[in-house]
Formats: C-alpha cells, sequence, structure tokens
C-alpha cells in the first residue's frame, strides 16, 4: 500500500467539548478529517467544527459499532476523526479501537495510520472547579458494572481508601443503578472523618454545569448521576474559602523562608554533566 492511499485515524480526545478547552492537536485532528465518528451528544459539543464533513454517530452502548466504523474508512483510505469525551485513553475509545486492530491483525505501517489525540479528563475538569483535590496521590474508579463486575468494583474503592488516596468516582449512579454509591460511601467512611470534603460536579463547562461541595457524611443528599462525577478527599483534604485543597506536602519538609525544617533533607536542583547527562 502507497503512502498516497493510506488513511489515517485520529482518536481525538475533546475534553469538556468547548473549543476553547481542545487542544491545538485536537482541532487540527477534527480540521483534517473526512469522517467524523462518535456519540451524538459529543458530536453536538463539537458541531460548529464540523461543517462540510461527514459525521457517522451512533447512541449510548453502541461503542464497538463507532470503533469498528472508524476503523474500516481509515482503513479504506480517508482521514476519520473518532472523538472521545475527556481523554481517549481514560475510560474513552482508545482501547477499544486497539481491539478491533487486534481483531482484524492491523500492524504498524499498515492502514491506517493511528493517532491518539489526549485531552482533558473529567477528573481535570471538574478539578479545576473545586481547586486542587489532586495535588497528591490520587486514582479513579468507574461504579459502572456494565463491564467490570461488581465484585471487582468493591474491591477497588476498598484498596482506594485504606490506601487514602484522592478517589474520583466515574459513573457514580443511574435511574437502574442506585446502591453502588451508597455502598462506596460506605466503604470509604471506614477510613476516613465523615467531614472530609466531596465534591460533586456535573457537566464542567458545559451548558448544565452544577458543582457542588460537601462532605462524606452528607454528599448522598444531593442529586448525582451518570453525568456527576465525585471527587472525594484523602485524609489531608480540607477546605478554604469554598476551594477544595489536599496539600502536596511542602510544610511537612520546608518553613516558609524555604529552610528544611529540622532533620529534614533540602531538596538540591538537577545537575548536569558536561554533556548535558545528569549526575
Amino acid at each position: 500500500m502507497t503512502t498516497q492511499n493510506k488513511g489515517e485515524l485520529f482518536v481525538v480526545g475533546i475534553g469538556p467539548g468547548s473549543e476553547e478547552h481542545l487542544t491545538p492537536a485536537a482541532l487540527d485532528a477534527i480540521r483534517q478529517a473526512q469522517v467524523i465518528v462518535g456519540y451524538r451528544t459529543y458530536i453536538d459539543l463539537v458541531r460548529p467544527l464540523l461543517e462540510g464533513k461527514e459525521i457517522f454517530k451512533t447512541g449510548m452502548t453502541e461503542e464497538i459499532g463507532r470503533a469498528r466504523a472508524a476503523v474500516s474508512r481509515a482503513q479504506a483510505g480517508e482521514k476519520v476523526a473518532l472523538i472521545s469525551s475527556g481523554d481517549p485513553g481514560v475510560y474513552g475509545m482508545a482501547g477499544l479501537v486497539f481491539e478491533v486492530l487486534r481483531e482484524i491483525g492491523w500492524k504498524r505501517g499498515e492502514s491506517p495510520k493511528l493517532h491518539i489525540i489526549p485531552g482533558i479528563t473529567a477528573m481535570n475538569s471538574c478539578s479545576s472547579l473545586v481547586g486542587a483535590p489532586l495535588v497528591h496521590d490520587f486514582c479513579s474508579v468507574s461504579l459502572s458494572d456494565l463491564l467490570t463486575p461488581w465484585p471487582v468494583i468493591e474491591r477497588r474503592i476498598e484498596a482506594a481508601a485504606q490506601a487514602d488516596f484522592v478517589i474520583g468516582l466515574y459513573n457514580p449512579k443511574s435511574g437502574r443503578r442506585t446502591k453502588q454509591i451508597v455502598i462506596a460511601q460506605q466503604i470509604v467512611s471506614k477510613y476516613r472523618k465523615q467531614e472530609t470534603p466531596v465534591a460533586l460536579v456535573k457537566s464542567a463547562y458545559r451548558d448544565l454545569e452544577t458543582v457542588i461541595l460537601s462532605d462524606l457524611a452528607h454528599f448522598l443528599d444531593y442529586e448525582i448521576g451518570m453525568l456527576t462525577t465525585v471527587i472525594i478527599g484523602s485524609t489531608n483534604s480540607y477546605v478554604y474559602e469554598g476551594y477544595m485543597v489536599t496539600p502536596r506536602g511542602y510544610t511537612n519538609k520546608y518553613s516558609w523562608d524555604g529552610k528544611a525544617h529540622e532533620g529534614q533533607k533540602p531538596g538540591v536542583s538537577l545537575r548536569l554533566n558536561e554533556v548535558g547527562k545528569p549526575v
């Protein structure tokens, strides 16, 4: 196959969806693409960028069909952008694309040429609206058990809570799936105080955006749905002036004049040798 007819598949993270939060690389990939493939809600978010392009859109739970369509069109020689909210490699379409490529026996160098374009994750965008909750170690867990057995999810919540991670919960609740978020709250409560800050962010940077700052004891009193991301603080997280903050720990080591506390070894700047290598 020659370079001229080799298709390209861009798996594009659109972040929250507005143009101002798309990276230049994501915008460029969408502009280059002849065909846009995506979930209809995400298509609508970037529709002003899609004039003159062929659009292939499907509904929720039709991810396999979208991935197959995108790979097939790109394999045939077209430039295709498969769009994914947030980052395509974080609960996004990139993994499914690789499963399709593996199924058909695709090899590097064959059509399509593959580009994974990163985007702002839901954790990133939601975090920015509530302060700085992710400045220290954190993890994310999806509470959807459509693809992952609930006992596995429950073990992961237990491990994250016990390890004192800040915990981001994706897909926390739906119309038919209501008990999981309650169980998650009960698990975390075994390891953290009830006043631990908890943020609830729905539709970050979108028209129906809502931001609520609560605590572990009371966050279940608020409306939580599939579009909500729940951020549960660690034992060190706190609220200051309406912002949720997880300190990195600088003041455990240094005083405000920059000097290390007694018994603490100060950090040193990176030193390079004569050929520019770290020493």
